[in-house]
C-alpha cells in the first residue's frame, strides 16, 4: 500500500472506533428506565401495605401518618456525602392520641449537630393537623462511581417516625402534589440548584427494614419486615460538564503525544527543521506524563474511596502509550532493526505513527464497550 493510502486507512478505522464510542455515551445517556417499586397512586400504597399486613398478622392495628416531602437544594459534600434542605410535613387525624409524638427522624444523618429541623407551621384544617418542619440535612450514601462521568444515582431521604418503636407507618402525601406518576418530577424547587447535575425523576418509596438488632427495645415493630418511607431523587450527570472537564484534556494529551511520534526521522535534514532529537522527545513525553498525572490525581480526590472507575481506564490507555512513545523512538533512533523490529524502520518509523490513532481510539472503545 502506498503512503496516502496507509495515512486514509489509518484516519476511517480512527474514525469508526471514535464514532463507535460515541454511539454509546449517547446510549448510555439517553437510556433510562424508571425504578421500580414506585408509589404512585394511593391504590399502589395500598397494595404495599396489604402486603404488610399479609406479613405480619398482629400488625393489622397500625396507626398511618401522611407525610409530605419539599426539597428545595442539593449539593455533593464529598464522594458519599449529600446536603439537602426543604420542608416536610404530617397530617395528622385530631383523634391522635397525645402519647403519639409529632415528630420525624432522619437515621441517615451524619452530624446531628449540624442538621437543622425546625417546626415553622401548624394548621388545623378540618378534622387534621397539619405540622411542617424546614429541614438541612447531610446524608451519607453509598453511591456507585462505576461508570463515572455517565454516572447515575439514587439520592434517598429515608424518614421515620419519632415514636420508631411504635406501629406507626408513614404514608406518602400524594394528594399534596399535581401528579406522581412514573417519570415525573414532584416535591422539588423547579429552581434547585444541581450543579453538573440532571433531575430524571422523584418518586416516594417503601423499603423493608431488616435488622439484626431491637434497639434495646421488646418487641420492636421496625426490626424486620417494617415499610420505611423514602423520597428518592433520581440524578444523573451532565454529559458535557464532565466532556469540557475531564476528556478534553486528554484527547489534547493524546495529540500532543502524537506530535512527538510524528516528527520522528532519521533524515539529518528533516530532524534539523523539525527540531527532533531523542532527548527533546523523551522530555516532552516526560512533560505529559506529569500533565496527565496530576490530572488523574485531582479526579482520584474528587471520588475518594471509590472503585477504579470507567475513565480511569483511559489514563490508563495514555500511561502506557507514553511508556510506549520512547521505547519506539530508541528503537528506530539506534537502529535495532532484527526480526520484528524492521517494521519500525520502514519509511522514517511510518508504521506505528500510522497505527498510533486507531490503537489509542481502538483501545477507548474496547473500555467503552466493556463497561456498557
Amino acid at each position: 500500500m502506498t503512503r496516502r493510502n496507509l495515512w486514509a486507512l489509518s484516519f476511517i478505522i480512527s474514525l469508526a472506533f471514535a464514532a463507535g464510542t460515541a454511539l454509546l455515551w449517547q446510549q448510555e445517556t439517553s437510556q433510562y428506565q424508571h425504578r421500580p417499586g414506585q408509589l404512585t397512586s394511593p391504590q399502589r400504597v395500598s397494595e404495599e401495605l396489604n402486603d404488610y399486613r399479609q406479613r405480619h398478622a398482629e400488625r393489622t392495628d397500625y396507626l398511618a401518618i401522611p407525610t409530605g416531602v419539599f426539597v428545595q437544594s442539593l449539593e455533593f459534600i464529598d464522594t458519599y456525602d449529600v446536603n439537602l434542605t426543604g420542608y416536610v410535613w404530617q397530617r395528622y387525624d385530631l383523634a391522635t392520641p397525645a402519647t403519639v409524638s409529632r415528630g420525624i427522624v432522619f437515621p441517615d444523618q451524619i452530624s446531628s449537630s449540624e442538621t437543622t429541623l425546625e417546626r415553622v407551621y401548624r394548621r388545623i384544617e378540618g378534622d387534621k393537623e397539619v405540622i411542617g418542619w424546614y429541614f438541612d440535612v447531610t446524608l451519607r450514601q453509598h453511591f456507585d462511581y462505576t461508570s463515572y462521568p455517565l454516572d447515575r444515582h439514587d439520592v434517598w431521604l429515608r424518614i421515620w417516625h419519632h415514636d420508631f418503636d411504635k406501629n406507626i407507618v408513614l404514608l406518602p402525601d400524594l394528594e399534596a402534589y399535581k401528579s406522581t406518576r412514573e417519570r415525573e418530577t414532584f416535591g422539588l424547587d423547579r429552581k434547585i440548584v444541581s450543579g453538573s447535575w440532571i433531575i430524571n425523576e422523584t418518586f416516594f418509596q417503601y423499603q423493608v427494614s431488616e435488622y439484626d438488632t431491637n434497639f434495646g427495645i421488646r418487641d420492636y415493630v421496625g426490626q424486620e419486615g417494617f415499610p420505611e418511607l423514602h423520597f428518592n431523587i433520581v440524578i444523573s450527570r451532565s454529559f458535557w460538564d464532565a466532556f469540557v472537564l475531564n476528556l478534553v484534556p486528554l484527547f489534547v494529551v493524546v495529540v500532543l503525544l502524537f506530535s512527538v511520534m510524528l516528527v520522528t526521522t532519521k533524515d539529518k535534514e528533516r530532524a534539523e527543521v523539525y527540531g527532533f532529537n531523542v532527548s527533546g522527545a523523551t522530555g516532552a513525553v516526560s512533560a505529559l506524563f506529569f500533565v496527565v498525572m496530576l490530572g488523574h490525581i485531582q479526579l482520584r480526590e474528587s471520588l475518594a474511596g471509590a472503585n477504579i472507575v470507567y475513565l480511569e481506564q483511559y489514563y490508563f490507555v495514555i500511561y502506557l502509550t507514553i511508556l510506549l512513545i520512547p521505547l519506539n523512538i530508541f528503537i528506530f533512533s539506534f537502529g535495532l532493526d532484527k526480526g520484528p523490529l524492521r517494521l519500525l524502520h520502514y519509511d522514517h518509523n511510518l508504521i506505528p505513527k500510522v497505527a498510533f490513532f486507531p490503537l489509542v481510539t481502538g483501545a477507548f472503545f474496547l473500555i467503552t464497550w466493556c463497561y456498557f
